[in-house]
């Protein structure tokens, strides 16, 4: 085994991972989550086996789970309805992000621009999920992240 100081790790995308790579990714989510009780019930269920899952339960980690402190920007350009930025903020309450900053352009024919700073240490969905979510909203025209980091 190396020594802990030689060890490197590495960022790669999802889709270039093992099966077994992914489907413990899975059952590591089903055990955090509580919807599976033990690791035999985990990997029963994402159909792996158990000696896969030991091998890498220790290697493979979604990014958000390592990342300790993430500031995200997202852009909206928005509808000029009553109430938008309200509901927009109740959206970051809900998902456990805190509001760093706030810039609202004044509505110019129906439409107003968003940037929302915030600190996503705490978010308690995927940012693909939060975005969606934001997108959903019907006054909603786009929202997108602008950049992501520490």
């Amino acid at each position: 085994m190396k020594d802990i100081s030689d060890q490197r790790y590495f960022l790669v995308r999802e889709d270039v991972l093992t099966e077994a790579m992914q489907k413990t990714l899975e059952a590591k989510k089903l055990l955090q989550s509580g919807a599976a009780n033990t690791i035999w019930d985990a990997v029963k269920e994402v159909d792996l086996s158990r000696s896969a899952f030991y091998k890498y339960r220790d290697a493979v980690f979604p990014f958000h789970t390592i990342v300790r402190e993430r500031i995200i920007t997202v852009f909206l350009q928005l509808e000029d309805t009553k109430g938008a930025l309200a509901r927009i903020l109740n959206l970051v309450a809900e998902a456990h992000c805190s509001v760093l900053t706030i810039h609202q352009t004044i509505p110019v024919q129906g439409r107003a621009n968003v940037t929302l700073s915030l600190d996503a240490t705490a978010m308690s969905m995927e940012l693909n999920e939060f975005i969606y979510q934001m997108n959903r909203l019907d006054f909603v025209e786009s929202a997108e992240v602008t950049s992501s980091g520490a």
